[in-house]
C-alpha cells in the first residue's frame, strides 16, 4: 500500500513554497533591473557636478586675478608714469611708457570706442554662459584669462575719461621701442586676452572640447566616462 500525505503536509509544502511579500521574485519582471541604472547613474552625475564646480572655479579664479593685477598695473602706471620720459627695461627688451588708447591695437577703430565696449559685453555673456557647462580645466584656464582681459579693459572703457563707454584704456608696456614704435602699446588685461585665445586655439587643435571630450583622429568622441575604443 502507498502511504498517503500526512495531514498538513500540503500546507507546510504550501507554506515552505510561499515567498515572502516585497521580495525581488514577487516583483514584476525587470522592475529590479530598471532601478539599477538610476543607481549606477548617480555616481556618474556626482562626478560631472563635481567637474563642473572646479572648471568654473579656475575660470573665475583666474578672471578675477587677472582683473586684479591689471587694475593695480594701471593705477601703479598712473601714479609713476604720468608725465615722464619711457623706463627702460632688459636692456631695451621692454619700455614702460604710459599711453591713452581709444581703439584696438595700432589705434584701430579709434573713433568708434563704443563698438569695443559692446563686443567685449557680448563677449563676456557667451563666457558666463559656457561656465554653466564647462568640464575641461584647460579650455577653463584659456576662458579665465580671455574674461579677466576683457573685463579689464571694458572697465577703463565705462569708467575712465573721456565718457562713459567711450572712456580710453590705459597702456603702459613698449617691447623695443618706447610709445609703441616697434609694437602696439599693450598692458596686463591685453597680454592676458592674447595668451587665452591662444591657448584656445590650441585646445581647438588638439580636438580637446568644453565638456571635457576630446576628438580622436577618426573624428570620434571620446569621454572620461565613455573611452573611445580602440580599432
Amino acid at each position: 500500500m502507498t502511504a498517503g500525505p500526512t495531514p498538513g503536509s500540503g500546507r507546510a509544502e504550501a507554506a515552505g513554497s510561499a515567498e515572502p511579500v516585497g521580495s525581488p521574485a514577487s516583483e514584476p519582471d525587470g522592475a529590479v533591473e530598471a532601478d539599477r541604472p538610476v543607481e549606477a547613474d548617480r555616481p556618474v552625475e556626482a562626478a560631472g557636478a563635481t567637474t563642473r564646480r572646479r572648471a568654473a572655479s579656475i575660470l573665475f579664479g583666474i578672471g578675477l586675478t587677472v582683473l586684479a593685477l591689471d587694475f593695480g598695473t594701471k593705477h601703479l602706471a598712473l601714479q609713476t608714469l604720468e608725465g615722464r620720459e619711457p623706463v627702460e627695461l632688459l636692456g631695451g627688451l621692454v619700455y614702460l611708457s604710459l599711453t591713452r588708447n581709444s581703439g584696438a591695437a595700432w589705434s584701430i577703430g579709434a573713433d568708434h570706442t563704443w563698438i569695443f565696449s559692446l563686443i567685449t559685453i557680448l563677449v563676456i555673456g557667451w563666457i558666463l554662459w559656457t561656465a554653466l557647462r564647462l568640464r575641461s580645466s584647460p579650455w577653463a584656464v584659456s576662458l579665465g584669462l580671455v574674461l579677466g582681459g576683457a573685463l579689464g579693459n571694458l572697465m577703463d572703457r565705462i569708467f575712465r575719461a573721456p565718457g562713459w563707454f567711450v572712456g580710453h584704456v590705459v597702456d603702459m608696456i613698449s617691447v623695443l621701442e618706447p610709445y609703441g614704435r616697434a609694437f602696439p602699446v599693450f598692458n596686463v588685461a591685453d597680454s592676458a586676452l592674447v595668451c587665452g585665445v591662444c591657448l584656445a586655439v590650441l585646445l581647438e587643435l588638439t580636438g580637446r572640447q568644453r565638456d571635457g571630450s576630446r576628438l580622436g583622429r577618426d573624428g570620434r568622441r571620446a569621454t572620461p566616462t565613455a573611452p573611445r575604443e580602440r580599432a
